[in-house]
């Protein structure tokens, strides 16, 4: 009796696993030789896992007498994982295009925020706004994400800086899990900025002893899913104390540690985030030799933003001393009012070129690490079996066409699948 499943890839001219063995995250030397099969096919179950990989060939006397609901003859094309950002704000009103002007002028990031603007500036937006313009926003960037082969981001509130606003954002990516395709990482980022009228500590304690209950009263009743907690641990806005104070009131709720650090100035984040047992440490512009050798020691990703140091001419992220050093390196877009980027492929190559990242180093740091600093690795981020069917479709014959056609991914990609399901196809392909 045949068997149906839900959709075959067949005969790629590559099909990039990423990973074979079922690696959580790659180090430098893993990331030399990632898993690469020629001319090979993909089964995708109804129940939107992976059920096989390998040759055309065996993949076809495997399946001979199965059906599939859709198949997609690949020939000629390569079949990639579903990319994942590992660092976004993408729920806010307004944008702050000026604000680019101001940047262009030789205005410091912090000189915009202590003028008013930066992040203040969308809370006013942001507070302003009601969930359902918030939704229809959100809904729009994530579906812009999904066209650029994203099918996993990690997706912060931290616009609110109050218990009713910040509860508002996360109810927003609430509704996203429900009724988009693309997988969602929730963060908790009320602690992205001191609210105006407050001290830090004053700050910290709000977010201690009202915000935090209120999460876990929400997440207990089934209302919200929280995974992550995020600080913004910077001078002149969250300092170590706080940040170490806040992170733990959420990792006793249950939440993975995942904040933001040495971006600006040296703060000993990734020490502290070593310390704490932190899935990721963000930003790192900054980081201590000291700092590199903790995350390293103690598998805390570095998630490395690259668009966010070329946006504020900053000083780029030490990608290689932290590849040498054993760090499992992560890139996210940081998308933001402050950093407009929704495509991984963009990403990618600015961390080949500015962050001195070889392209398989920037595809695994996009796949695989990405998904394990979001404790998804298990799950998402290689083409293996058993895993999620998330896969990205390109129109060429090499994978690093990807990366290498900057700015060209909306010709390259042809489908983005996610749970076996065809969730972007480009207009120029033919119907199936």
């Amino acid at each position: 009796m045949s068997c149906k499943f839900k959709l075959l890839l067949e005969n790629a001219e590559q099909l990039v696993l990423v990973c074979s063995k079922k690696e959580t995250f790659l180090l430098k030397e893993g990331m030399k030789v990632l898993a690469v099969l020629e001319k090979a096919s993909v089964v995708i179950g109804n129940d939107g896992l992976i059920k096989a990989v390998g040759p055309t060939d065996t993949i076809r006397n495997q399946f001979s007498t199965s059906l599939f609901e859709k198949t997609i003859d690949c020939t000629g094309k390569c079949v990639l994982p579903g990319f994942v950002d590992a660092h976004t704000h993408p729920v806010w009103a307004g944008d702050r295009v000026h604000e680019f002007s101001m940047k262009l002028a030789g205005a410091t990031y912090m000189d915009i925020h202590q003028a008013g603007g930066g992040i203040h500036f969308t809370v006013n937006h942001t507070h302003a706004a009601s969930e359902d313009e918030l939704f229809c926003s959100f809904q729009h960037r994530l579906q812009r994400m999904i066209h650029s082969g994203t099918t996993l981001v990690e997706c912060k509130s931290g616009y609110g800086l109050n218990l009713e606003n910040e509860l508002k954002m996360l109810r927003v990516i609430e509704r996203a899990k429900r009724e988009m395709d693309i997988g969602i990482s929730s963060t908790y980022c009320g602690a992205h900025a001191v609210p105006k009228g407050k001290t830090a500590v004053e700050a910290a304690d709000d977010i201690i002893n009202n915000q935090i209950p209120a999460l876990k009263q929400m997440s207990t009743s089934g209302e919200l899913h929280v995974e992550n907690i995020d600080v913004f641990c910077e001078k002149g806005v969250f300092d170590l104390e706080s940040t170490q104070r806040i992170l733990q009131a959420g990792q006793a709720i249950g939440l993975q540690l995942n904040f933001h650090g040495d971006e600006l100035n040296p703060m000993k984040s990734a020490e502290l985030g070593a310390q704490l047992g932190a899935h990721a440490v963000s930003h790192l512009e900054e980081v201590s030799d000291e700092g590199i050798t903790a995350l390293a020691n103690a598998k805390c990703s570095a998630i490395l933003l690259p668009t966010t140091a070329y946006i504020l001419r900053l000083k780029q992220p030490r990608a290689r001393d932290m590849l040498d050093a054993g760090v499992i390196v992560s890139l996210g877009s940081d998308f933001n009012p402050n950093a407009y980027c929704v495509s991984m492929p963009m990403v990618m190559h600015l961390a080949c070129v500015n962050m001195k990242m070889s392209l398989k180093e920037a595809l695994a740091a996009s796949t695989i690490n990405a998904a394990y600093a979001l404790g998804r690795s298990h799950t998402h981020g290689s083409l293996e079996v058993g895993k999620q069917g998330d896969a990205v479709i390109i129109n060429s014959p090499r994978w690093e066409h990807i990366i290498y056609q900057f700015g060209g991914h909306q010709e390259l990609i042809d489908y983005v699948i996610i749970k076996g399901k065809i969730v972007y196809k480009n207009e120029k392909v033919l119907s199936l």
